[in-house]
């Protein structure tokens, strides 16, 4: 399904395309050369010191099966209903840490999130489909996964090949077949002083 971003000027079209389905062909598998793609684009993410506070738990469900039921089991029912046939869930986690002085790291999740959003977006280049929940057990995932303490579960992310909206029904296809829809730009950023919406 297509929906790109209706936006007041253009913007590239990998931002454009890229969006949140729930719609997964579980026939597709993800090759791994896709998987290092999406996985080096979060490693080039900037970072605070260069600290790369970003960690990520891959489940692939065609290479380890245990795995992707673990990460699945984390999820939130609403999610676990369309999430079941995303061939790869990854979880992102941010050390609260610096890694040079073991001192906190304040803008760790900040980080963890651009790194995650270069993941996307490379995913959507070559044609694939991410979306990030905040919906999955993160106590649980952290007793699964033997996340160490210093590190926040922060989101799990579904990847694969979009199927046909065909494969949803209920509440589920309402949200896939919704528009697209987001504040104005006034409201988000103002120009000079708070309140100030830019033109």
């Amino acid at each position: 399904m297509h929906k790109p971003a209706t936006s007041q000027v253009p913007i590239h079209e990998i931002i454009a395309n890229r969006w949140s389905g729930r719609a997964y062909d579980a026939s597709q598998v993800i090759s791994q050369t896709h998987i290092i793609a999406m996985l080096e684009a979060a490693r080039w993410a900037p970072s605070c010191y260069g600290d790369q506070p970003w960690r990520f738990v891959l489940c692939n469900k065609s290479a380890d099966l245990a795995a992707w039921q673990q990460a699945f089991e984390c999820l939130a029912p609403s999610n676990q209903a369309w999430a079941k046939d995303a061939p790869a869930l990854i979880l992102a986690c941010a050390n609260t840490l610096f890694n040079h002085n073991q001192q906190p790291n304040r803008w760790a999740q900040y980080d963890t999130g651009a790194a995650v959003e270069n993941l996307c977006l490379q995913a959507s280049s070559m044609g694939l489909m991410t979306h990030q929940m905040g919906g999955f057990n993160a106590e649980l995932s952290r007793e699964k996964f033997n996340i160490p303490v210093q590190f926040t579960p922060m989101v799990m992310i579904s990847v694969g090949v979009a199927a046909e909206i065909a494969t949803l029904s209920g509440d589920i296809l309402a949200r896939e077949t919704a528009p697209r829809s987001r504040r104005l730009l006034s409201e988000l950023v103002f120009s000079g002083a708070w309140g100030q919406g830019i033109d």
